[in-house]
């Protein structure tokens, strides 16, 4: 308007504008907004005049959560090349704005104001990045707890799935970095928590929250949003944990000790940005009481004559000195320890089912090797045989014995290799220098084996200094001369 004001043309005014000569001619109009232009017609046919309010209609007012491509299907059957997919986005957005305007009511989402110290949250979440431990993949879940009112959180590394000692696990050790605890817990509908088919909290769950003077809650059924508090946390968590690895260079770890310090290094860089709420709420927390709750389940069974135990249906090797005996063991998310009344015996690294399997194995061999060792011909055909064997090294060696020696002689050697590396705590040495043997073409024989193997405990050789024989001469004149005392009385 101002190039025209100052005698340019419409042509030359649009185009020093950047606008286009209709959109120039448009703008000279006087008293035509086009934004309050009401349009009643069309500019072309409409393809669902036939079908709309007589049929389109009916159906969505009797189902109306029906979908664009379902209602398109059903014109193509009823009415065969008549309509294609041409018409599938105009009839979308004619269903979207019927939908709008005639509809049933949604769910309305209420936004919370978060209360200091009211509320924690808890969830479990699987990782996006595969992790390997000592070059083995390790299975796991992340156990996430989130306070409503600063942000703040707690990542917890737990095996298995969620249980209730990986949420008990989690949930105190989160509690314990916090300093105390929130007036609520709230979760979604974790068996670990509730009993869902009786709709009440578990015992368990219930003594837990107890402890620590927590209310338990939990969000409505498939109202996720409801637990936004944590959900959300776990996306931001994740991506941050895929970021950390990447810059890292690798996802290896030698322990799981490692990569929970790892874990703790990503959440504290997170936590820093609710550091003055938190530092608000955390003296508003109630106080830790003085003494941890349980954060296992506690198990009765007994120990079979195989010196095994099943638990959650997986079965371990337990020393062979508790055959018979009836046991208590604690189970963690990631370990048994195993009890004699109130004696404590062992601790056993937990083992799962992997996926697509329902039950599973974890056999030590140091168990049972020497009741084995008294009988090796029991080997071949243990139940329990490739269990037995530590490692592939061992695997392959009992398939080259199996191979090259009679069937006698290849358990006896088998068990005389596993005896050895029981009982001088060298199986990963003698596995791997058997096996080096084996592929340069050597095959050790027992007798081989214990003079190579064997640590012969030959005495010492101490040397002592022989005193001077003279001394018995004044012994024995020291004796002559107490002869001469009377004898009564007298003690020697």
């Amino acid at each position: 308007m101002q190039h025209r004001q100052q005698g340019g043309s419409q042509e030359t005014s649009a185009a020093k504008a950047g606008i286009s000569i209709r959109s120039g001619r448009r703008i000279e109009q006087p008293n035509q907004d086009s934004s309050i232009i009401d349009r009643h017609w069309r500019t072309r046919e409409d393809p669902l005049e036939a079908v709309w309010q007589s049929e389109l209609i009916v159906l969505l007012e009797r189902e109306p959560s029906l979908t664009g491509t379902t209602l398109l299907e059903y014109l193509e059957d009823h009415y065969p090349g008549h309509y294609d997919q041409r018409i599938l986005r105009t009839l979308q957005r004619r269903i979207k704005q019927w939908k709008a305007v005639h509809g049933p009511d949604k769910d309305v989402i209420f936004r919370q104001q978060a209360v200091m110290a009211q509320q924690g949250f808890s969830d479990f979440t699987h990782p996006d990045s595969v992790i390997t431990i000592k070059g083995e993949e390790f299975r796991h879940l992340l156990y996430q707890f989130r306070l409503a009112y600063s942000g703040w959180r707690s990542v917890t590394v737990v095996q298995g799935g969620e249980s209730y000692a990986a949420l008990a696990c989690g949930l105190q050790r989160a509690l314990q970095q916090a300093g105390g605890s929130p007036a609520e817990h709230r979760t979604d509908s974790l068996s670990a928590a509730r009993n869902n088919r009786q709709n009440v909290w578990t015992d368990a769950y219930q003594d837990l929250c107890t402890h620590y003077q927590m209310q338990p809650t939990r969000n409505n059924l498939g109202q996720s949003h409801e637990n936004g508090i944590v959900e959300c946390a776990n996306g931001s968590l994740k991506r941050r944990l895929s970021q950390q690895l990447k810059l890292r260079g690798n996802h290896e770890f030698d322990s799981i000790e490692s990569y929970q310090s790892f874990i703790d290094n990503v959440v504290s860089r997170l936590n820093r940005r609710s550091y003055s709420r938190f530092s608000e709420e955390k003296n508003a927390l109630l106080p830790l009481p003085e003494h941890q709750a349980a954060d296992y389940q506690t198990l009765h069974v007994k120990v079979t004559r195989s010196s095994t135990i099943e638990i959650r249906r997986v079965i371990y090797s337990v020393p062979s000195r508790l055959i018979g005996e009836r046991i208590q063991v604690k189970l963690h998310h990631d370990k048994l320890m195993i009890y004699v009344g109130q004696q404590y015996v062992v601790t056993l690294s937990r083992v799962y089912p992997i996926l697509g399997e329902s039950r599973a194995r974890s056999i030590d061999y140091k168990h049972i090797i020497r009741s084995l060792a008294s009988k090796p011909q029991a080997f071949r055909y243990s139940q329990l045989r490739d269990d037995l064997l530590p490692n592939d090294n061992y695997r392959q060696l009992w398939k080259h014995a199996d191979t090259h020696l009679l069937k006698r002689e290849a358990c006896k050697w088998m068990v005389t290799v596993l005896r050895l590396a029981y009982e001088y705590d060298i199986e990963k040495e003698l596995g791997e220098d058997l096996l080096a043997d084996t592929r340069d073409g050597k095959f050790a024989t027992i007798t081989e084996l214990q003079d190579r193997f064997l640590r012969h405990n030959n005495p010492i050789e101490q040397a002592i200094p022989q005193h001077d024989l003279c001394s018995y001469d004044d012994l024995l004149s020291i004796i002559k001369g107490m002869d001469s005392y009377p004898s009564v009385g007298v003690p020697f």
